[in-house]
């Protein structure tokens, strides 16, 4: 078991003032961004993404690998895949800026913002009064499902990985809460499944965004590459008889979202409970690569595991260890 490094007195003073600063930043943004035009937000928006861009060069690097590694074949150049990758930047910075303000949205705002497509699939899948998982990705603008949703009078719920700073997360929370979004921390994980299992006890959506793929437990093919992906959603459905649909809020053209809700995603039944769980898992990863694949320059590009040297040589001592055994 690796025993976590402990700061200094100094470090972790200095941990602390660095999401205070955060804190009284995003407080001032949010407070602040109603009196700008929303024309000059995008475009300052836009300006910021650029210079992190820049500056930020370790995850630039780290999207430009992942995308080489799994789409070099339908994107060769390598001044193309850049491009796709500031592209997902861009999309990303959009993200934050759409968030903030949808906290200051009305309810007719939000509709008429983010539109709607398959709503029927919902609304019937709530008539079964079993609740709903929605299955999405780090795509688009994910952030807006639950507001635009919740704008429509839909009960939502979404798990999240919190920030370490409670305080910190305290305030994300009650962001999400004016936005008529419901919190449930996907940590520790025993409160987590009792907090989704309410949720859908009481017929609400419950987000899930499932695709991490760096920590989870099922390996499965994503794109040309195993990678480990989260059982959870699959372990739910099949255990709940939840209905699961597939949300995605996909950035258009013209720069507006459109949420679309696809049809029911029925897990695979299995001779045991294991077998199910992978299989669904696997399936449910097929139908995000589906869509990633599709609008791959709005995927954050983040979530696969990290081929660095370190892992490299883990990996090599893994092997050698199972060559002596």
């Amino acid at each position: 078991m690796v025993r976590k490094k402990q700061r200094s007195a100094i470090g972790r003073f200095f941990y602390r003032l660095r999401y205070r600063i955060g804190e009284h930043m995003l407080r001032c943004f949010i407070k602040v961004l109603p009196l700008i035009p929303y024309w000059l937000a995008v475009a300052v928006t836009r300006f910021m993404a650029r210079v992190s861009f820049a500056l930020l060069w370790r995850f630039r690097r780290r999207m430009e690998e992942n995308v080489a590694a799994l789409l070099s074949q339908e994107i060769p150049d390598a001044a193309e895949r850049t491009n796709l990758v500031w592209r997902a930047w861009a999309n990303f910075a959009r993200v934050v800026l759409d968030t903030a303000e949808a906290i200051h949205f009305s309810r007719a705002r939000m509709l008429s913002t983010v539109t709607l497509e398959g709503e029927e699939h919902l609304k019937r899948a709530l008539d079964q009064g079993r609740g709903v998982l929605a299955l999405s990705a780090h795509l688009g603008g994910f952030t807006m499902i639950g507001p635009r949703l919740a704008a429509a009078g839909f009960p939502f719920s979404v798990v999240v990985k919190q920030p370490a700073d409670a305080r910190f997360a305290v305030l994300i929370d009650d962001y999400r809460a004016q936005a008529g979004v419901h919190t449930i921390s996907a940590k520790p994980r025993r409160e987590a499944a009792r907090g989704i299992l309410q949720a859908l006890r009481k017929n609400r959506i419950v987000l899930v965004i499932a695709d991490e793929f760096k920590s989870g437990d099922v390996m499965v093919d994503f794109m040309g590459l195993k990678v480990p992906a989260p059982r959870g959603p699959a372990t739910l459905a099949l255990r709940t008889g939840a209905v699961t649909l597939p949300m995605f809020a996909v950035r258009q053209p013209d720069g507006s979202l459109k949420l679309s809700i696809g049809a029911p995603i029925a897990p695979v039944q299995r001779a045991t409970l294991e077998e199910s769980v992978v299989a669904t898992t696997a399936f449910y990863t097929r139908q995000l690569e589906t869509v990633i694949r599709r609008f791959s320059d709005q995927w954050n590009w983040l979530g696969l595991p990290r081929r660095d040297r370190r892992s490299s040589r883990a990996a090599t001592a893994r092997m050698k260890k199972a060559v002596r055994a």
